[in-house]
């Protein structure tokens, strides 16, 4: 087991490594947003961030359509 100076070296030399295999990879940013999507529309499969956006979309495009149980008691 490294101890003292030679520990230190050895976790700066990890550290710099890490850090060029992240900036590497870089950060994507259609996951991120993706991941933000939770709720789906049951009529046309578009994906809303949120239960609100979802009864506006919802009411907006498919006036036709009943309104989904999960929405019923959603506030605008």
């Amino acid at each position: 087991m490294a101890r003292g100076h030679q520990k230190i070296q050895s976790q700066m030399k990890n550290k710099e490594k890490q850090d060029k295999l992240k900036k590497s990879q870089g950060h994507d940013q259609k996951k991120a947003a993706l991941a933000g999507l939770k709720y789906v529309c049951v009529a046309c499969k578009s994906m809303m961030p949120d239960p609100k956006t979802y009864k506006q979309h919802f009411e907006n495009k498919h006036p036709k359509l009943e309104l989904p149980a999960e929405l019923k008691d959603v506030a605008l």
